[in-house]
């Protein structure tokens, strides 16, 4: 497994998304339901900016202070769209707020990724100069994507903020 432990920092531009989302832990997690809903209709989704695909969760403010499996999370399926003219029947639009991000490079299965997730919560995270912010994290599947594969490659975005 090899990946990107020391990330760039990007400032995102404000991206609006189509998709559809929902409510989960990690302990009932509905991420296999929700791609199984959403990826035989995402050519529907009109003025797609890329085939890049957005698996976004939004986390309540204090979600990882403590971190608890069983707290509730909203998880979206989405896709990076030039307007909302056409949003198909089932899905909703979602804008994502700007500013920045620690980008991390992940190779490997995408269900192996906890430990990954564990390093930069409790190592990078609290050495490097930020914290994380209240603002969506999420991961860009791109063509180098490939499902239950260990040579898959996706981005891991978490949103940060100068430490205080």
């Amino acid at each position: 497994m090899k990946q990107g432990i020391s990330p760039r920092i990007e400032i995102l531009p404000e991206k609006k998304l189509v998709g559809m989302h929902m409510t989960m832990s990690f302990v009932d997690n509905k991420t296999y339901q929700l791609w199984r809903t959403f990826m035989p209709r995402r050519k529907e989704v009109q003025n797609a900016m890329s085939t890049d695909l957005f698996s976004l969760q939004i986390y309540p403010p204090s979600f990882f202070n403590p971190f608890n499996m069983h707290a509730f999370f909203e998880k979206w399926a989405a896709l990076e769209v030039a307007d909302f003219s056409a949003i198909p029947d089932g899905m909703e639009s979602f804008i994502l707020d700007g500013g920045p991000y620690a980008v991390f490079l992940y190779q490997g299965d995408a269900r192996d990724t906890s430990p990954f997730f564990q390093y930069i919560l409790n190592n990078w995270l609290p050495a490097s100069d930020y914290e994380l912010d209240n603002r969506p994290h999420f991961e860009i599947l791109g063509e180098k994507y490939k499902r239950d594969d260990p040579t898959s490659e996706e981005e891991i975005w978490m949103p940060i903020m100068e430490r205080k």
